[in-house]
């Protein structure tokens, strides 16, 4: 063949401990066949947290064994507030463990954790990562260069170790794990491969969402992210706290806050990441994708006449800077 392009995907990692086979996947969740009853949910990924999060939402028992941080790779601040948001929504975390054994007692499996403690559960769900689906794809046979801890293929603007072979999607590592980024970068390669477009695809200014109770959606860097690649001098962080219209006529959720904050570039004022924290965030994210990717800056942001009332205009009446002390609550309806 002149050209190849591999785009398998990936499978749920398996728990690698004794018993590990008895935990179902993120796969497996929603076709059971009976009530999932006490669960745990076994990693900090999006995807445990999400699924914690809707089994917590039906009345569930819910832990949630964390090995080191929630949501590694997104804003660092963000997982924190939704951390606390999960905790005050009675969902139990289990910090700095992972099992070590799970083995069945009756109906019910028992767990014991790496700090020596143990609990029954009803289902164990396992969602530390995704691994590439490669294992039988025979890559050794052609030199494609794999990524041994998590059998995906290391790739430059898609083109793998062999030059006439491309990877798109999960499989490639570092990639985000999203089907909108697999199909866009697909069409994006064929445009160059086929179409004469030099157009590299953009995997910096991505939106995504996290739909956990509090949901969450950010496009662009992370502030911890920022500050590494530019300075702590070169960055500066608006930030807010808001109550959501909807949520202040919710007497379960009128304590509830939601957050705001914009990542700007000091010295051009070109905004380098979006985070927000509140109802609706996939949709409230989608529009500042566009504006990421025409290089907005936070004058456009703050000149842009919001709609009332909306969670969307808190980003345009952004003003106090971290670097202020100022109080970051909102005041007003």
């Amino acid at each position: 063949f002149s050209r190849c392009m591999i785009a398998v995907g990936g499978r749920p990692t398996p728990l690698n401990c004794e018993g590990g086979e008895l935990a179902i996947s993120s796969d497996d969740i929603f076709s059971l066949d009976r009530d999932p009853g006490k669960v745990l949910c076994v990693g900090a990924s999006y995807i445990s947290l999400e699924c914690a999060g809707f089994l917590r939402g039906i009345g569930k028992d819910v832990t949630v064994a964390v090995r080191s941080i929630l949501l590694r790779g997104f804003d660092r601040e963000c997982a924190k507030l939704i951390g606390e948001h999960m905790k005050d929504e009675g969902i139990v975390f289990r910090e700095e463990v992972v099992p070590n054994k799970l083995e069945k007692v009756g109906e019910k499996i028992k767990v014991t954790f790496s700090n020596g403690e143990t609990d029954e559960y009803d289902t164990v769900l396992a969602a530390i990562g995704r691994s590439g689906d490669t294992s039988k794809l025979g890559l050794e046979n052609v030199g494609v260069a794999v990524n041994p801890k998590n059998s995906k293929i290391s790739a430059k603007f898609e083109q793998t170790s062999v030059p006439n072979i491309y990877v798109i999607g999960d499989v490639m590592d570092g990639c985000p794990e999203l089907t909108p980024v697999a199909i866009h970068a697909g069409k994006a390669l064929s445009r160059r491969l086929f179409g004469g477009s030099k157009q590299a695809m953009d995997y910096r200014n991505i939106c995504t969402t996290v739909f956990t109770p509090l949901e969450y959606g950010t496009v662009g860097y992370s502030e911890d992210d920022a500050i590494a690649e530019f300075g702590e001098d070169s960055v500066t962080v608006y930030h807010k706290y808001f109550i959501p219209l909807e949520w202040s006529l919710s007497p379960s959720r009128g304590s509830h806050q939601g957050f705001c904050k914009a990542i700007v570039n000091k010295h051009t004022d070109k905004v380098l990441g979006l985070h927000y924290l509140g109802p609706n965030a996939g949709e409230v994210m989608q529009g500042f994708g566009t504006a990421m990717k025409l290089g907005c800056k936070f004058e456009d942001i703050a000149e842009t006449v919001g709609i009332h009332p909306t969670t969307a205009e808190e980003f345009t009446t952004l003003s106090i800077t971290k670097e202020s002390g100022e109080d970051a609550a909102a005041s007003g309806c």
